[in-house]
């Protein structure tokens, strides 16, 4: 994987502020505004984290972020205008990891950066080394991030790799939505925040789980989410 930070950006100002500040930072960032070339982008160089913006020449952001998925698993910051036509919701729901809406100031931006590249760093280091993990039909090779269900390779985003993962350090006992959520955006829960709902919803259809019935990754109704072993 590059060391890259891909910007997906078509206001050419903007960009080249963005990367001068991240570049001040110590970052390596390239530049692409059409969101068509975006998608060649990500597949065959696998930059280490990619800030998408929604609006687009070529293929819009939601397009591109749902296109790369399957092949790219590196954290998506997804940026969006005030008065654009989306939400948190949609965002989350194509595979983005983060969401931030503009303008957003380039401190902020930073911080939450940081945060999902340390959340990829600090789950490296400490699943090195560590041997496969079963979870009923789900196994996770923890050493290259493969999880496989049913015997199907599953293809899962980071963010949704590392909620698996969670789950899975305690297979067989139930984790509350407020430490899930806490361990994933290291910010407190407040009770309205859909973003591990969604996460589950979308770790529960790519796992072959019953939504109606979920018998791999089960709901604790006032409790929170359990793994099963």
């Amino acid at each position: 994987m590059s060391q890259t930070i891909l910007l997906v950006e078509d206001d050419d100002k903007l960009a080249s502020l963005v990367a001068e500040f991240l570049e001040s930072n110590d970052y390596q960032v390239q530049i692409e505004a059409n969101g068509t070339k975006a998608i060649d982008l990500i597949i065959e160089q696998q930059p280490r984290a990619v800030i998408l913006d929604v609006m687009l020449p070529g293929a819009d952001g939601l397009t591109v972020c749902r296109t790369v998925r399957p092949h790219y698993s590196g954290p998506i910051l997804m940026l969006t205008s005030m008065s654009d036509d989306i939400d948190e919701v949609a965002g989350l729901e194509t595979g983005a990891d983060d969401y931030l809406s503009k303008p957003v100031k380039s401190r902020v931006l930073l911080a939450h950066l940081r945060a999902l590249l340390r959340r990829v760093e600090v789950s490296e280091t400490l699943e090195s080394g560590t041997e496969f993990i079963h979870a009923g039909k789900v196994k996770i090779n923890p050493q290259n991030r493969t999880v496989i269900s049913d015997g199907q390779v599953v293809h899962l985003t980071t963010a949704e790799y590392n909620l698996l993962w969670l789950l899975a350090e305690r297979s067989g006992e139930v984790v509350s939505r407020e430490e899930l959520h806490r361990k994933t955006f290291r910010l407190e829960y407040d009770g309205t925040d859909r973003s591990i709902d969604l996460r589950i919803s979308r770790l529960r259809k790519k796992l072959g789980d019953d939504p109606k019935l979920p018998y791999i990754i089960k709901t604790i109704r006032g409790e929170g989410y359990l793994l099963t072993k």
